[in-house]
């Protein structure tokens, strides 16, 4: 079990740019599936952007070309990169992790309609506003 804490979340107007982070309380070595997660509100959470243990990055289609996912396994954190914010991205973002999880099966984080089930360590959220 891994504890998992984001941060960077914040409120920006539309078109801005935050960069969240999260830190893990273990290492997190590469053969970790990790992602992140979010919430908005009325749905699901869903994946929107994951590195699975191959070094391969997956995106939903709602950010790919907008938000970029990387890690830095010495120092245990991975974080998420968002351009061109929208108020459609507003919502609650989560770090998750899993580990030994297959590329394929970490890959459908971002192509399931939830995550919830797939993925088993969780940190809290950091809650993302996107104003008009």
């Amino acid at each position: 079990q891994v504890q998992l804490a984001e941060s960077g979340g914040g409120s920006v107007q539309a078109g801005g740019s935050l960069r969240l982070s999260c830190s893990a309380s273990a290492y997190t070595h590469s053969r970790y599936c990790m992602a992140w997660v979010r919430r908005i509100p009325g749905n699901e959470r869903e994946g929107i952007a994951v590195l699975d243990s191959d070094g391969r990055a997956r995106y939903r289609d709602s950010v790919k070309d907008r938000f970029t996912i990387s890690r830095d396994d010495a120092k245990s954190k991975l974080y998420l990169e968002m351009n061109g914010l929208k108020p459609d991205d507003t919502g609650m973002y989560y770090c998750a992790a899993d580990l030994y999880l297959a590329p394929s099966l970490c890959a459908g984080a971002v192509t399931r309609p939830s995550a919830d089930g797939l993925l088993s360590n969780w940190g809290q959220g950091t809650q993302v506003t996107v104003s008009a």
